[in-house]
């Protein structure tokens, strides 16, 4: 039983002697009733020094419901004190102060000197409004903040429309193909907010988007009122006569909308527009999101304000922008569209303004739950606030060093016989490798959720991964939580009543020739998570499966449904409505295997891929990748954003398909020679170069095949690139898995945006296409065709170009050479990069270190090392060596190494090469270590 040491004034004794049915205490907090308001009693609960829980109730009750995010009731509960002056009450911690005025429930925190850090907003910011579904109550409700105009917001997931600072922006918080919410929100200012609610949720603007009828007075071509004009050609030559209608919208976004296109509207022929004007009613920022499929562009006023976007016909994507318009002033608008399939998707709503405090303010809402609840976690900077979240969230797990490795994977390897090629093919060109991936359909056409190889295609699955084995590399596998209605396992779930039965009712089919019925199974159901493991095991894990590709996470039952029918087709779930525990699904579902394969096989550490993913998701030793994304400069842009923000989301492990998911047709059959050939090869260059240095290094999509050989020929520029980049990273996997590390011990972030580490320098706070690589490397991809070149922003103090040892100072942009095989790459001055020999997976030893020493500021990093496989670090099995550099002196000293393993290496040759300006290539000293404290002095 754990116990609350809580110190009490004599003030706030005699307090509650006086009111004892006005304030409760609790074991680990207070419970305030409020005299005014919505707000009816307020909760605050002390989970560590820095972190607070904040519950807001409109009934004065608190729910008990099950967390998901983690049960933090474990935690030693550290002393608080509770006092009172007047109308306030404060409950402080060694670090923390939070302060609640007991008339309308307003609460702010503060550092224990009484220094603001949030305050909810004037009067407690707080709204509620009851709702009922499917016969359980509930409310929905939104929490305000007051506005810090200096601050930058980060995190929320990783989401598509290339934002980074969520400072004054809007986002909607759902599952969805190449969309992650994760409800968190980190601050420049050293605090973050956990919202704790698992259903639809708003960050910024509560408002949904709105029909542009209903946000603008509408003209068509002619200046006629009420509508746009729509014209629609069959064929893109204008040689048929268009079809001309009057429309007060642009709603062509899901399978019931896009009903109401004309008759055989659209096609791969096709190409519509939209013309006329817009007056608004009210001056100010207008939001606009678009939601797209084809080749889309938008002008408003005559300006392009969505440049040209491509999304393949059954995965649209949405893109915001927005535009400063004046009320009573019509402005002409055009949207260009050319559908790129027969079945596809349009959809331009947007967000008339907010007064512009209120759009800067941090806000959430959500559609339901119990009670406003989240956590407020404060730090002395971005990464104690990220280690304040995993406090309450999970620990995240330090990955296989041969997830660390680069991974092979296409849609799809059809057979037996081509995947074992691709990985000779690997093998026999010294190509590095450690992963190779079936993505789905390896199973019977009928027999979705057999875990079944087909027979014909793979006739011996198991010797399939035994010589994968014999090969140095580890085998992940897609398994979808999805089940044809025929199969037994089906049938076993939906004895349990652990099937989603709304697509059984509705006999959707899926798009495989043609077309089964089946559904997804409640992944909130206990007993059917230990079932979906149970048969995971006896028909995959049972074979030797390295890893778990975990696709449609979301779940996504059905593409392209409305909301409505999307939170039918995934409930009612095991614990209520689906509407209420929404965005949550991943989460258990990575539960299911991660408790699964670890009560099977406790040693081996497990690694799980999902398409989609939750706060908490890396206690589960999960990663998430970022969705069938297309292959598109912009959408390779849209990732660097995508996973800083990802990463700042707390979840330490993000990568996505190197050269994107869905390919534009001009790709498919590129000729050598043609432009559209050399722009493939240039744009996989880039995105492997990039790719390189995020966590997680994996390519994949679908055709054009994506091995390396596939791309470009041996001796070519991309060849040669790409090889490069690949090998590099395994010279850094000393480096790189020390970074693993960091994370289990130290709660680190690999993928680091500037802001991370140079808070201090406001630049920092919208540079969105250059982040650190560990706390040494800063990466800068180049996201635009034949570009050979790219600004670059130094912070302050030294930067090193990797390429050539050349040493600048910080502060100041430069515009940096970025030839076809390279990316810029810097190393920060003051770091210490330990490396090893060229390997081709990282079964084999890296025994001998080169350590690259980087002058200019004193330095320090700690090798991390253990077996790589096991779970026995948790146990200590793991050591470090700690290397520190002082600039003073000149002098690197490798420190004395801490733990042990059975398979540690105990004495390495190490060759140290010092960096410095005078000496670019690097000044070279040797030495053998033996695991005692050694001194090397720059020579």
């Amino acid at each position: 039983m754990k116990q609350a040491i809580v110190c009490l004034t004599f003030g706030t004794l005699l307090f509650f002697a006086c009111h004892s049915d006005a304030v409760r205490q609790t074991e680990n907090g207070i419970i305030v009733p409020i005299t005014s308001g919505e707000t009816k009693a307020v909760k605050l609960e002390v989970i560590t020094d820095d972190v607070i829980r904040v519950m807001a109730s409109p009934t004065g009750i608190f729910e008990e419901s099950v967390n998901l995010i983690k049960d933090t009731h474990q935690l030693p509960v550290p002393a608080f004190e509770i006092t009172r002056n007047g109308d306030t009450i404060t409950l402080g911690t060694a670090t923390l102060q939070a302060r609640l005025l007991q008339r309308t429930g307003e609460v702010w925190f503060t550092d224990k000197a009484g220094n603001l850090i949030l305050r909810e907003q004037n009067g407690g910011g707080k709204e509620f409004t009851p709702v009922r579904v499917e016969g359980t109550n509930g409310y929905s409700f939104r929490q305000v903040f007051e506005n810090d105009e200096e601050e930058g917001l980060y995190g929320l997931g990783q989401h598509q429309s290339d934002e980074f600072n969520y400072k004054g922006k809007n986002e909607e918080l759902f599952q969805y193909n190449t969309k992650v919410s994760v409800p968190f929100i980190v601050s420049t200012k050293g605090y973050g907010i956990l919202w704790h609610n698992y259903s639809l949720s708003r960050f910024g603007d509560k408002r949904p988007y709105a029909e542009l009828g209903d946000v603008f007075k509408l003209y068509d071509k002619e200046g006629q009122a009420g509508a746009l004009t729509a014209t629609y050609y069959k064929d893109r030559t204008s040689s048929v006569q268009p079809l001309i209608r009057k429309e007060d919208k642009i709603n062509y976004e899901d399978l019931v909308t896009i009903k109401n296109f004309p008759e055989k509207f659209p096609s791969n022929e096709a190409y519509a527009t939209w013309e006329g004007e817009i007056e608004p009613t009210e001056s100010g920022v207008h939001h606009f999101k678009l939601h797209y499929a084809g080749y889309t562009k938008v002008f408003i006023d005559g300006k392009e304000v969505v440049a040209e976007r491509w999304r393949t016909a059954w995965n649209p994507n949405d893109y915001k922008t927005k535009v400063r318009l004046e009320k009573g002033k019509r402005y002409p608008i055009r949207v260009e569209w050319l559908p790129d399939g027969g079945v596809s998707y349009l959809g331009l709503k947007v967000l008339s303004p907010l007064p512009e405090a209120e759009q800067n303010r941090l806000a959430f809402w959500s559609e339901m739950g119990d009670q406003i609840d989240y956590y407020f976690i404060n730090g002395k900077n971005m990464d104690e606030v990220i280690s304040g979240y995993r406090s309450v969230t999970g620990k995240s797990q330090v990955m296989p060093k041969w997830a660390m490795g680069y991974w092979l994977s296409r849609e799809r390897y059809k057979t037996q016989d081509e995947l074992l090629t691709a990985l000779n093919e690997y093998r026999k060109r010294q190509v590095p490798l450690d992963v190779i991936v079936q993505d789905w359909s390896y199973w019977p056409v009928d027999a979705w959720g057999s875990h079944e190889f087909d027979k014909e295609r793979f006739p011996d699955p198991a010797g399939m991964i035994r010589e994968i084995h014999e090969k140095d590399a580890r085998f992940m596998i897609s398994v979808w939580p999805k089940f044809y209605m025929t199969t037994e396992h089906y049938k076993e779930l939906d004895q349990l009543g652990a099937m989603y039965q709304q697509a059984i009712k509705d006999s959707i089919r899926d798009w495989i020739y043609p077309g089964y019925i089946g559904s997804f199974y409640d992944a909130y159901n206990p007993e059917a998570r230990k079932l979906f493991w149970n048969q995971m095991n006896e028909h995959l894990y049972s074979l030797g499966v390295d890893a778990w590709w975990m696709d449609a996470s979301e779940p996504n039952v059905q593409d392209n449904t409305d909301m409505n029918y999307r939170k039918k087709l995934c409930g009612p779930t095991y614990l209520g409505p689906s509407t209420k525990y929404f965005n949550a699904y991943a989460l258990m579902n990575a539960e299911a295997i991660y408790d699964g394969q670890r009560g099977v096989n406790p040693d081996n550490r497990v690694f799980l891929l999902t398409r989609s993913g939750f706060a908490g998701q890396q206690r589960y030793s999960t990663a998430t990748w970022s969705g069938d994304i297309g292959t598109r400069w912009e959408d390779m842009k849209a990732q660097i954003s995508a996973g800083l923000n990802f990463a700042m989301s707390g979840v330490p492990y993000w990568t996505m398909d190197i050269g994107g998911f869905c390919v534009e047709k001009r790709y498919e059959h590129a000729e050598e020679g043609s432009e559209d050939l050399n722009e493939w090869r240039e744009l996989n260059t880039r995105w492997y170069q990039f790719g390189a240095f995020c966590p997680l290094f994996r390519s994949h999509g679908q055709y054009p095949c994506r091995e390396i050989y596939n791309i470009a020929p041996e001796g070519t520029p991309t060849y040669k690139s790409m090889k490069y980049y690949t090998e590099l990273r395994y010279r850094l996997m000393p480096y790189i898995y020390s970074l693993a590390g960091m994370t289990y011990f130290n709660d680190y972030t690999i993928m680091r945006a500037l802001v991370m580490d140079y808070a201090e320098d406001k630049k920092t706070y919208t540079i969105d296409d250059q982040f650190m690589f560990g706390p040494a490397f800063m990466a800068c991809p180049v996201h635009q065709y034949k570009k050979r070149d790219r600004e670059v922003y130094f912070p302050a103090g030294v930067w090193y170009d990797y390429y050539t040892g050349k040493s600048m100072t910080g502060g100041t942009s430069r515009t940096i050479a970025a030839p076809y095989e390279q990316m810029p790459l810097f190393v920060r001055g003051g770091s210490i990069i330990p490396a090893g020999k060229l390997i081709q997976s990282t079964a084999e030893e890296q025994k001998d270190l080169t350590v690259y020493v980087y002058t200019g500021a004193d330095a320090s990093f700690s090798l991390y090392e253990d077996n790589g496989v096991t779970y026995a670090y948790e146990k200590g099995e793991y050591s470090t060596i700690p290397f520190s550099y002082e600039e003073s002196g000149k002098e690197l000293t490798i420190g004395t190494r801490s733990g042990s393993f059975p398979e540690m290496a105990m004495e390495r040759n190490i060759k140290v090469i010092f960096v410095t300006p005078e000496y670019p290539a690097g000044k070279e000293v040797s030495a053998v270590y033996k695991g005692e404290q050694l001194t090397i002095s720059l020579p």
